[in-house]
């Protein structure tokens, strides 16, 4: 909640991941393993609220929030939520329900990506007027345990054809991949993930490209 806060501060619109986890509840959390961030063995989508409620994040006194939370803190402010949603175990359907129903009353400008196609076609019949994004990057080059069927079917957005994204949001140093200059050629909006130092975001910015970074002074950012 501390970055969260800080953006709002600074006026900067965010992004953050959004699971669903074993009560029904909505937590911004970015791995679907806990360990890296909270030094706790085990899926997050596997706990209840009240068992995150005990873990730290990175050593600090700053706990896992929830959905609500951050809503809260930014409704109002007029401040874009890039909102992705981290489907595991098949919840794609049941992650997108809730994450519309909740959105249902928020009165601030959002929109919602995801790397998986089944989650953004629920989320176009539940709620057809919010704009979805399609994340994707080279997944035949960097696998993460895909088999290449399916590797090659993300790497190149195959599903686009059924979603028809208002956006998509490509791994930064992947988006000389046909598929992501093919949206660029068809003048959808690109977004651009992760910058972390203010050559690539210049960079991005000359592209075209909306720069989605994280580690930087905001002295540096123009």
């Amino acid at each position: 909640m501390a970055a969260f806060e800080r953006a709002v501060k600074h006026g900067f619109p965010v992004e953050f991941d959004v699971h669903l986890i074993a009560d029904g509840s909505l937590v911004v959390f970015h791995d679907e393993d806990l360990e890296r961030e909270t030094g706790i063995k085990g899926r997050i989508e596997d706990r209840t609220f009240s068992e995150l409620s005990g873990y730290r994040l990175e050593g600090t006194d700053e706990k896992i929030p929830s959905f609500d939370e951050v809503l809260d803190l930014f409704d109002k402010t007029q401040l874009s939520l890039l909102i992705e949603l981290k489907a595991a175990g098949g919840n794609h359907r049941a992650l997108a329900d809730a994450v519309c129903n909740r959105l249902a009353g928020y009165k601030g400008p959002y929109v919602i990506e995801s790397f998986d196609p089944r989650a953004l076609m629920e989320v176009r019949k539940i709620s057809p007027d919010t704009a979805v994004g399609q994340l994707s990057q080279d997944f035949v080059k960097n696998r993460e345990g895909l088999p290449l069927w399916q590797a090659i079917i993300l790497k190149n957005m195959m599903f686009n054809i059924k979603i028809s994204p208002d956006f998509i949001a490509y791994k930064y140093e992947d988006t000389n991949v046909f598929a992501a200059r093919a949206a660029i050629r068809r003048g959808i909006p690109v977004a651009v993930w992760t910058i972390r130092n203010n050559d690539d975001y210049q960079n991005a910015i000359n592209e075209g490209f909306v720069p989605i970074f994280e580690q930087l002074k905001f002295e540096d950012i123009s």
